[in-house]
């Protein structure tokens, strides 16, 4: 456990860090979850207006380091290609 002030402070941080990073992180796996569905649902043109809105969502928590660019841009990539598969 922390015994200086200082270490007690970094410990309130790294707590609060990591809840906001931890929200921020389910917001994402929400937003990819709602394209899967609207990808199941068939419908290819309210699939694409879901993907450009999650698109928003991933780009920010990319843009703030919580998870890997690379890591939205395969999301991205493979969730476009499933909606231009849809007939």
């Amino acid at each position: 456990m922390a015994n200086s002030a200082q270490a007690k402070k970094r410990a309130r941080q790294a707590e609060a860090t990591r809840m906001r990073n931890a929200s921020l992180k389910s917001e994402l796996r929400t937003s990819v979850k709602k394209v899967r569905k609207a990808i199941a649902s068939g419908d290819k043109t309210a699939a694409a207006k879901t993907m450009q809105e999650s698109q928003a969502v991933m780009d920010r928590i990319a843009d703030k380091k919580i998870v890997h660019k690379n890591l939205v841009s395969r999301t991205k990539s493979r969730l476009s290609s499933a909606i231009k598969a849809l007939a």
